[in-house]
């Protein structure tokens, strides 16, 4: 009898495809049997608050909240170099403008909000569905709002503008990567158990950069209005070489912006960082 395996995920493109092969059947799994459950980014970090799933995809910022129940994955990570989360407006604004809007942000666990803070510091904010924040901020509902899925390709079909990458900047600041999505293993599951999904995750990744048109073909159930170009773009942009493993460079980003959210007192407490080795 196979062990389940339940694996939380966002209903995302760059998800769908680095978890396809799992998902699908394409790969040898042993005595396990992997299960996905489909949640939106904020709602995974409050269930891994409480150690809900064994496997999970979090926001790199949750995991400061959960370093004693779950482990970092060494693969499957959502990193931009030179780009990521963006603050789109209807009209261009500076920091100083930005400081003084409302923002509307998808969760005060993910990442682009913990960044956003180390960028801006204090700023009032709301918390908006993900999908809901374009359109918010297109009719004035808020100044202001940051953008983490696909409505980064497409913001300017809602008369926006980009008045800030937090990846870009994040690059400029530190020449890093910004790390934003990761994938968490609860401690609980022992140290073998561990390894073996770490294991089963990098050959699924590796699986859909070998198979890319079919398991983009599988990522466009996911795509929310994307086209299969935009779509491979928007994977491309989040399942890259450093998803198939952090490297120092990764590791040092990871271990970097959670110092930087400690010593800027967003974060509790200083956060080491434990991967599965």
């Amino acid at each position: 009898m196979a062990e389940i395996i339940e694996v939380g995920h966002s209903p995302d493109p760059d998800d769908a495809f680095m978890f396809y092969a799992l998902t699908a059947g394409k790969l040898e799994t042993g005595d396990l049997e992997f299960r996905h459950v489909l949640q939106d980014i904020e709602t995974l970090n409050r269930w891994a608050m409480e150690g809900k799933l064994p496997v999970t995809a979090i926001s790199l910022h949750a995991y400061a909240y959960v370093a004693d129940k779950y482990a970092l994955l060494p693969h499957g990570a959502s990193m931009g170099r030179k780009y990521g989360p963006i603050v789109v407006t209807r009209k261009l604004l500076g920091f100083d403008d930005l400081r003084r809007e409302t923002i509307a942000i998808p969760g005060t666990l993910t990442t682009a909000f913990l960044t956003l803070r180390v960028c801006l510091g204090e700023f009032p904010y709301a918390v908006v569905p993900f999908e809901q924040i374009l359109e918010a901020v297109a009719e004035g509902r808020y100044g202001a709002g940051v953008i983490i899925h696909e409505g980064q390709l497409t913001y300017q079909d809602h008369g926006l503008v980009k008045s800030l990458d937090l990846g870009v900047w994040w690059h400029d600041t530190t020449g890093l990567p910004l790390p934003l999505g990761v994938n968490a293993v609860r401690r609980d599951l022992g140290e073998d158990r561990m390894r073996q999904i770490a294991g089963l995750l990098e050959a699924s990744i590796h699986y859909a950069l070998e198979h890319r048109q079919e398991a983009l073909g599988y990522a466009m159930g996911f795509a929310r209005g994307m086209d299969r170009s935009s779509t491979d773009t928007f994977v491309g942009m989040y399942v890259n070489d450093l998803t198939l493993a952090y490297g120092q460079e990764g590791r040092r980003a990871a271990e970097t912006l959670l110092e930087w959210g400690f010593k800027e007192g967003i974060l509790p407490r200083q956060v080491a960082v434990r991967f599965v080795e």
